[in-house]
């Protein structure tokens, strides 16, 4: 099966090339639908009559970007430059195209019009093809220094003087880094599974090679050249950072105790930034949750690493905190956000010192440590990092017991840390999934919520009266990784200043979408849709049945979902955190259960 699924693409695989009106018409269909199996097919069929020279571009251009993330290379072309752009293009004024704008709302809309109201056209006009797109955006993007500017008008103007009016749409929005598909890297990987290995039940083994290398265009040339053998073939690689693992969430020692079938390890949890670290002798590269590369905000956890690993190559993880030389005391993560700036870090550095907690280990001397058990992962760590009054192995104990497990919180919690995260002994390093092999335990949920939950905007209200010209309020979701959807929970519009309003307001812009996205099950309707991409923290009161609200729907009860009763924003919005990072479907059932039994419980039990 694998290999006539490949052989249907075999007409294609010698062209050279293929027109950019291919991928418009497939952008377009994406576009109409609110459904993601339909996503899937459009993809599905594009990638078939994609050659394969071009499909690592035309993976890059479907997630909007150039590069992997973790390479940092951004098109960088401005509203303003682009309005330009588009004049000379279309031979309308900067002020028509901007006139247009602000009617349509969307750039590349505007783009469409203006060249829709084109009165001459060009003798000659080149056909662009994918290459052709992505190589001019390319050289966009590396254009820098004196006449930059110029050059980069020139170079996008050229571009869409040869763009039909839709080319011009999708051209635009991709340069100023709002494509607006609504799809997941997910869709993505289903539809190359289908595509070139005929069912979509392998998209574990892509899954996995992109996990290890957060490359999709590596994975969907691998894929079409070499089949499954080339995608088993990639493997974790220094300087690529690995899709972290991430930890599930319940209420108490004993549920995890439970969950994990007995004995465990529990390590402190701390409240700081999870660091990726990537040392090859004395290069070292950090990495955010996120995959941004972040080494130049830390050059204290660079001289730290430099001098406390005793490996000469190895990929490891652990949790940057601030602290309190004096006291050595650990501060809250909102003071760590401020070493994220582009200037002024070396004072930033002396104000506001990390300390490291390392609590994994992935590769060694080129070993991959990713697929070995926890146990194991934890003696190697122990192994190599040289403890310092900075650098720390995370703090553990091996148990079975909830009571043990239950001090042992309560030690973290004084020590200055939000909890622990249990993990399975057994357990390998499942990147890029949330497993019950890691468990977060934190504070007891009682009947009122004390930990704080993240969530994704998925929508908007318009604001009213003192909030009229920013949004008065937001539809919330949490993330259901059974079928990678956002399903709401709330909707939120108090605790939020009026800066807040403004920040959240101008950040949403760039996911703004014309309809529902197909990830996000919704049964309100929002003023406005966004793609689930800004994550923010709220509390509530408690979690309760709702009949409106998706998430958890049949869970508890037949045609009821979960709901937050009297969400409150923090004023924390979670830049850390992509969207599929939010608070879980899985972890509000089990919070909600936990809520039940503290309600049902005795006097003595909840006094015990």
């Amino acid at each position: 099966m694998i290999e006539t699924a490949i052989n249907c693409c075999e007409l294609v695989s010698h062209m050279e090339d293929l027109p950019y009106s291919e991928l418009v018409k497939c952008y377009e269909t994406m576009s109409n639908t609110t459904r993601r199996t339909e996503l899937t097919e459009a993809l599905v069929s594009f990638y078939k009559k994609t050659p394969i020279k071009v499909l690592k571009k035309a993976t890059y251009l479907n997630q909007g970007k150039l590069y992997p993330d973790y390479l940092g290379i951004e098109i960088g072309v401005g509203e303003r430059l682009t309005e330009r752009a588009i004049s000379i293009a279309s031979g309308l004024s900067v002020e028509a195209v901007r006139q247009l704008y602000r009617k349509l709302g969307d750039l590349g809309s505007a783009a469409q019009q203006a060249l829709e109201s084109k009165k001459q056209y060009s003798l000659y006009k080149e056909t662009l093809t994918i290459s052709k797109v992505y190589d001019t955006l390319d050289q966009i993007a590396k254009t820098s220094g004196e006449g930059s500017v110029d050059e980069k008008l020139n170079l996008l103007s050229g571009l869409l003087s040869n763009a039909d009016p839709a080319e011009a749409k999708y051209i635009v929005r991709t340069a100023i880094g709002k494509l607006r598909l609504g799809i997941a890297d997910y869709t993505v990987l289903d539809a190359l599974a289908i595509a070139f290995a005929g069912e979509k039940e392998y998209r574990e083994d892509l899954e996995r090679a992109y996990n290890l290398s957060s490359d999709l265009g590596e994975v969907a040339e691998a894929i079409a050249s070499g089949g499954l053998k080339a995608v088993r073939s990639i493997k974790i690689t220094i300087g690529r950072p690995v899709r972290p693992m991430l930890a599930e969430r319940l209420s108490s020692a004993k549920e995890i105790i439970e969950k994990i079938g007995g004995q465990c390890s529990a390590e402190y949890k701390y409240d700081g930034e999870r660091m990726q670290i990537h040392k090859n002798d004395e290069n070292v590269s950090i990495f955010s949750r996120r995959l941004e590369v972040i080494t130049h905000n830390y050059p204290d956890a660079v001289k730290l690493v430099q001098s406390s690993i005793k490996a000469d190559r190895a990929i490891l993880e652990c949790e940057a905190v601030a602290v309190d030389l004096q006291t050595g005391e650990l501060l809250p993560f909102q003071q760590l956000m401020h070493r994220r700036r582009k200037y002024g870090v070396e004072r930033a550095m002396e104000d506001i010192p990390v300390s490291l907690f390392f609590f994994d280990i992935l590769m060694v001397d080129d070993k991959d440590y990713t697929i070995r058990p926890y146990t194991e992962r934890r003696k190697k760590l122990q192994e190599i990092i040289e403890v310092g009054e900075r650098v720390k192995v995370a703090p553990n104990i091996v148990t079975n017991h909830p009571e043990e497990l239950e001090r042992f919180m309560q030690q973290a919690i004084q020590d200055g840390c939000e909890g622990l995260v249990v993990k399975d002994l057994h357990s390998s390093y499942k990147a890029g999934a949330r497993a019950f092999s890691w468990i977060k335990l934190k504070r007891e949920y009682r009947s009122e919520l004390t930990d704080t939950i993240d969530l994704a905007i998925v929508g908007a209200f318009h604001g009213r009266g003192r909030r009229t010209g920013v949004y008065g309020a937001f539809l919330l979701a949490a993330y259901d990784s059974e079928d990678d959807t956002f399903k709401t929970t709330s909707k939120v519009g108090t605790g939020f200043s009026d800066d807040d309003l403004k920040t959240i307001t101008n950040e949403l812009e760039q996911y703004k979408l014309p309809h529902r996205s197909p990830r996000v099950l919704s049964e309100m309707e929002a003023d406005v849709w966004f793609q689930p991409a800004l994550v923010i923290e709220v509390i509530a009161s408690e979690i309760t049945l709702s009949p409106i609200h998706t998430a958890g729907r049949g869970r508890i009860r037949q045609d009821s979902g979960l709901a937050l009763r009297f969400p409150k924003f923090t004023g924390n919005i979670r830049r850390d955190k992509a969207a599929e990072d939010a608070t879980t479907v899985n972890e509000l059932v089990e919070m909600y259960n936990s809520q039940l039994k503290k309600v049902e419980a005795s006097p003595e039990e909840l006094q015990r």
